[in-house]
C-alpha cells in the first residue's frame, strides 16, 4: 500500500480507502511519498484497490440496468391495463398527438433499479471498506431526496391521469413541496456535520457561511425543475442523465467518494435500462415521477461530492432548457405575444426547425459529454 499526497489537495481524505495520513505511521505502516501530479491524499492498494472500486461500479450499473430493463416487460402492460396513459397538451407539436395514451409513470422502472442497486452495492462495499459517516449519510439522504421528489412527481402524474387535469399540481403547490424536500435534505446534511464550504474551481474550498443553505435550496429546486423540462421528447432526459451520471461517477472516483461513485453508476445503469423502452419511438414515458426523481439524483450526486458548482457544466443541457422556457415566457409577456423561439423549451424549437427526435437526443448528448469533460477537468484544478 502507498499513500500519495496530491499537491492540489482540497481535503484530507483518502482517494480510495479510509483516511490516509501522509508522513504518519497512522496509515498502518504503509509506504508514503509525495506526488506533484495530483492534489489529494490517496491510500492506494496497488494489488486490488482500483480494480475493486471499478468492480463495484460495474456491478451497481449492471444490477440497476437489469432491474430497469426487465421491469418494462410487465410494467408497461400493467400501465396500459389501468389506463395510465399520457395526455398530450394542445400547445405542443401537432405530431406529438400520435403519442396520446403512451403509458406514463415509467420512471418507476429506473427508480426501482437505482434504489435496489445503490443500497445493495454500497452496503456490500462498506462491509469491506470504510467511508466517513458524512459521506455515507450523503448517499442515503440523497437517495431519499430523489425518492421524495419522485413522490411529488407521482402526485402530479396521478392528478393528470386519474383526475383528468392536464397540468397536474398547481405551480405554487409543486414549488412548496419541492422546497420542503430540499430543506429536509440540507437539514439532514447539516445535522450530520456538513458545513457551508464548497469547492470552486481555480479558487479552492470556500466557506459561504449562512448564505450557503438558502442558495443550495434554490439551486436544488431549480435544477430539479430544469431536468423535468428536459423530459419532452423520446429518450432525451434519460440519455442526457445517463452521460451526466457517467461523468459524476468518474469525478467521484478520482476524488475519493467511492460510495457516491457506486450511486452514480447505478443511476447510469438505470437510465440505460429505461432507454430500451423510452428511445424513439417510446413505448413508455418516465412522467414527472421519473424526471423529478432524476432531478433529485443529479443534485444528490453533485452535493454528495461537495462540488455542486459542477452541475453547471454537467447539466448544461438542463440549464439551457430551463432558461429557454423562462426567456420565452418573459419575452412573450413583455412584447404581448412575440416569441424568441418557435416553441419552448428549446428541444421543441429544434423540432419545429425540422430536426428529428433522434437527432436532438444525439446532439444534446454530445453537448452533455463536452460539458462532462469540462466538469472533470475543473474538478481536478
Amino acid at each position: 500500500q502507498m499513500c500519495i499526497r496530491d499537491s492540489f489537495s482540497r481535503t484530507g481524505t483518502c482517494g480510495f480507502f479510509n483516511t490516509c495520513c501522509y508522513g504518519s505511521s497512522a496509515c498502518g505502516g504503509s509506504k508514503c511519498y509525495k506526488s506533484t501530479l495530483k492534489s489529494k491524499i490517496y491510500r492506494v492498494n496497488l494489488k486490488g484497490g482500483i480494480i475493486m472500486t471499478g468492480m463495484w461500479t460495474i456491478i451497481a450499473a449492471a444490477v440497476s440496468f437489469g432491474i430497469s430493463a426487465l421491469m418494462g416487460v410487465w410494467l408497461i402492460p400493467f400501465l396500459r391495463k389501468v389506463h395510465f396513459g399520457s395526455t398530450i397538451l394542445e400547445d405542443g407539436p401537432k405530431w406529438h398527438k400520435s403519442k396520446q395514451g403512451t403509458p406514463l409513470m415509467g420512471g418507476f422502472m429506473f427508480i426501482a433499479g437505482i434504489i435496489v442497486s445503490t443500497i445493495l452495492c454500497v452496503t456490500l462495499f462498506h462491509s469491506t471498506s470504510e467511508e466517513t459517516r458524512l459521506a455515507t449519510i450523503k448517499i442515503y439522504a440523497g437517495l431519499l431526496m430523489a425518492v421524495a421528489f419522485g413522490a411529488v412527481g407521482f402526485i402530479d402524474d396521478y392528478i393528470k391521469v386519474v383526475k383528468k387535469r392536464n397540468l397536474g399540481l398547481k405551480a405554487y403547490q409543486k414549488l412548496l413541496f419541492q422546497f420542503l424536500v430540499a430543506a429536509a435534505y440540507l437539514l439532514s446534511i447539516y445535522l450530520s456535520g456538513g458545513t457551508s464550504t464548497t469547492y470552486i474551481p481555480f479558487v479552492g474550498t470556500v466557506d459561504i457561511g449562512l448564505f450557503y443553505w438558502p442558495i443550495a435550496a434554490i439551486l436544488i429546486v431549480g435544477m430539479v425543475n430544469a431536468v423535468n423540462l428536459t423530459d419532452g421528447i423520446d429518450g432525451l432526459c434519460g440519455s442526457v442523465t445517463f452521460f451526466g451520471a457517467i461523468f459524476f461517477m468518474m469525478i467521484a472516483s478520482f476524488s475519493g467518494y467511492i460510495g457516491m461513485s457506486i450511486f452514480s453508476a447505478a443511476v447510469a445503469g438505470g437510465c440505460l435500462g429505461f432507454l430500451i423502452w423510452n428511445f424513439h419511438p417510446a413505448k413508455v414515458f418516465m412522467g414527472d415521477t421519473g424526471s423529478l426523481f432524476l432531478g433529485g439524483v443529479v443534485c444528490a450526486l453533485a452535493f454528495g461530492i461537495d462540488m455542486p458548482i459542477l452541475m453547471i457544466p454537467v447539466g448544461i443541457v438542463y440549464i439551457v432548457e430551463m432558461f429557454s422556457d423562462i426567456l420565452q415566457v418573459l419575452y412573450f409577456r413583455a412584447t404581448h405575444g412575440k416569441r424568441i423561439f418557435k416553441m419552448a423549451p428549446i428541444h421543441h424549437h429544434f423540432e419545429m426547425c425540422g430536426w428529428s427526435e433522434v437527432k436532438i437526443v444525439l446532439v444534446f448528448s454530445v453537448v452533455t459529454i463536452i460539458g462532462g469533460v469540462c466538469a472533470f477537468i475543473l474538478s481536478r484544478v
